[in-house]
């Protein structure tokens, strides 16, 4: 089962969430299950879920995507790659085909399509993808894998490497498997490259007016992709009431309603899990567990 993390924004609370979840799902599964929980950050911009699990890593390894280059000697000038990309990645002059390989899509149309086979694709480096196993809060829970990609810098776009990740996690952990997926903020298309085939979205917001507006954008990007989701709101009780009454209005369910706390803060800032230590923390955590295990029936 694969269950997205997102937000509307940055700063909600969606690796909070993501993370104290795999641990605890991970910690409930008992001894003798053939169960596991895969903790995937896909926020590849600015990773931190590694802040919170801990783990041996078992993977290292370069991520690439394929960009053309231009073969001066075989082109014609014919100008047929640069009609053919949909993404301004190519420009001609007089002379000179250029290739602005930060626009690329590496969708190969113009390299499968030049007539004089003059735009070869090579890899490119976009970003590293770490494996770690027996991760988690306790010493040898051997439960919970986590695993991690990193974008390079200089690289404009997130999707290719978000879309590799995700197919990394395809071809190692079955189906049935939880898979949790810490998506990127926003409603961008990295976010909808992470959710657009997850079984479950649970959109992280804050009980305040700026949570509510991009709230908002976030189930109307949901709703378009067909995926079934509900909310969880962090660090209730401050604000007001407007996002549980938008829920009401439009038969949202909200799943959970993390408390706000000082406590929370001050072991979130030193990288430290919340739910072993806060009990009203794990008490909305086993009610989301819950509501997932509803969804997998």
């Amino acid at each position: 089962m694969k269950i997205a993390i997102a937000s509307g924004k940055g700063g909600t609370g969606k690796t909070t969430l993501s993370t104290n979840l795999a641990a605890y799902i991970s910690e409930t599964i008992s001894n003798d299950s053939n169960g596991q929980v895969v903790l995937v950050d896909l926020d590849v911009e600015e990773p931190n879920s590694g802040l919170f699990i801990k783990g041996d890593i078992l993977k290292d390894e370069y991520k690439y995507r394929a960009t053309p280059v231009w073969d001066s000697n075989k082109c014609t000038l014919c100008g047929e790659c640069k009609t053919i990309c949909n993404f301004n990645a190519i420009a001609q002059l007089p002379n000179t085909i250029l290739i602005f390989s930060e626009l690329c899509h590496s969708c190969f149309a113009c390299s499968e399509l030049c007539p004089e086979q003059a735009l070869p694709m090579v890899d490119k480096r976009m970003g590293v993808l770490k494996h770690y196993q027996q991760a988690g809060n306790l010493p040898n829970n051997d439960k919970l894998t986590f695993i991690e990609s990193r974008l390079d810098i200089g690289e404009i776009s997130a999707v290719p490497l978000i879309k590799q990740t995700i197919e990394y996690v395809e071809d190692n952990f079955s189906d049935e498997i939880i898979k949790i997926f810490d998506s990127p903020p926003g409603t961008s298309c990295p976010v909808i490259e992470t959710i657009k085939d997850a079984d479950f979205v649970i959109l992280v917001t804050e009980p305040t007016p700026f949570g509510l507006h991009d709230l908002k954008l976030a189930v109307e990007t949901v709703k378009e992709l067909g995926r079934e989701f509900a909310i969880v709101i962090n660090r209730y009780g401050i604000g007001d009431n407007g996002v549980e009454q938008y829920c009401l209005e439009n038969n949202i369910q909200i799943i959970g309603k993390i408390p706000n706390m000082r406590q929370a803060a001050s072991l979130y800032s030193q990288g430290e899990l919340l739910y072993d230590k806060i009990p009203a923390i794990k008490e909305q955590l086993v009610l989301i567990y819950q509501a997932i295990n509803r969804i997998n029936r």
